[in-house]
């Protein structure tokens, strides 16, 4: 309880001041009559929006000192972010540059360097129908994993490289999907200058609830015994999961499917954790949710799972999921030695501090 006061007394130490500073935006975009629209990142909401007229557009008001907003051209996925530190800003919305202060000019070579993943994966995806996107599954999650594997390093380099300054606020999210939202209680700790940063604060709070919804059904598992599951494995041999719970052994229940892009850009990271803790007494269970079993014992090789894999071949009506409450993949339980439920969606760097806090010799 002494260590939450003494997080919370920095928190509120190193607040920046709220005082309203004034903007001035002025920008190009080639395309005139377009509307175009000023973000507040922190209330996600539109504060103003003005049409394109000669390739020309502007925006003037006042806004919270250093308060993290985005300017965006309709219907465009693109946005250009920026803090509001009281130095005017020339935008190009075509090409995507920006002429500010020091600090908004090296965040936008930031967030053009993250977009260039995500455009490429969207490049590749975007018009391939539902059939296609099926048929090449093992090229799209390939992409997958690079594309995540390539925004991770550029947030990482952020928080790495610009730590006196404001930008690692603006990739908070996926620095805290890869070190979990206790990375946000370090960084208030170290004292870095962004740890006040309203919006870093929203960030960490959004990955908690998407990753671990407070008093949520799914949570509500934790601390509770676990419930056996029986299902085949691809060979069709009946198996349970009480053939691994109890034997001295910490055991990972993994929900996927071979047809979820997420949970396969997720498996090298459990492979990874499989291959460091086994030995120390970690042990991993999958449980997919296929329909197919051609697929699903293709995925299996492909992905290298050397663990116990069980179906019942059923989809979203696979047994495990009104037991555990899963409604949607991927998703796990890690439970104790004694058959205890001991957490919930371990993912990316989450899980290997969890296994390492437990199997540490």
């Amino acid at each position: 309880m002494k260590k939450v006061f003494v997080l919370a007394a920095l928190a509120i130490a190193a607040v920046p001041s709220m005082a309203q500073v004034k903007y001035a935006v002025s920008g190009t975009y080639a395309e005139d009559g377009k509307k175009v629209y000023l973000i507040d990142q922190l209330t996600e909401k539109k504060i103003d929006s003005t049409l394109v007229a000669d390739n020309k557009f502007s925006f003037t008001g006042t806004a919270d000192q250093d308060a993290l907003m985005s300017i965006k051209a309709e219907k465009q996925r693109w946005e250009m972010q920026f803090f509001n530190d009281g130095t005017p800003l020339i935008v190009n919305l075509s090409d995507s540059t920006l002429q500010g202060s020091h600090q908004n000019e090296r965040l936008a070579k930031f967030v053009v360097q993250m977009d260039m993943p995500r455009k490429r994966f969207s490049d590749m995806t975007e018009h391939l129908s539902e059939a296609e996107i099926e048929a090449r599954m093992d090229e799209i999650s390939d992409e997958m994993n690079k594309m995540l594997d390539e925004m991770k390093a550029i947030a990482l380099k952020a928080f790495n490289e610009e730590r006196n300054s404001l930008i690692p606020v603006a990739f908070a999210g996926f620095y805290f999907l890869e070190n979990g939202t206790e990375a946000y209680d370090e960084l208030v700790k170290q004292q870095v200058v962004f740890a006040g940063h309203p919006y870093l604060k929203k960030m960490r709070d959004d990955v908690e609830a998407l990753t671990r919804p407070a008093d949520s059904q799914k949570t509500a598992f934790i601390g509770q015994p676990y419930t056996d599951l029986e299902m085949a494995d691809p060979d069709g041999k009946m198996h349970r999961i009480s053939e691994l719970v109890g034997k001295g052994k910490y055991v990972l229940v993994d929900f996927w499917a071979s047809w979820c892009g997420p949970c396969r850009a997720e498996m090298p990271n459990v492979l990874e954790a499989y291959n460091l803790y086994h030995d120390k007494g970690f042990e991993v269970v999958g449980v997919s949710f296929d329909q197919k079993k051609e697929a699903w014992v293709k995925a299996i090789g492909q992905l290298n799972m050397p663990w116990l894999q069980i179906s019942d071949l059923k989809g979203w009506q696979c047994a495990a999921a009104p037991i555990y409450k899963i409604d949607g993949i991927p998703d796990n339980i890690l439970i104790d030695p004694q058959g205890k439920i001991i957490d919930r969606g371990l993912r990316g760097k989450v899980l290997h501090r969890r296994l390492q806090q437990l199997l540490a010799e």
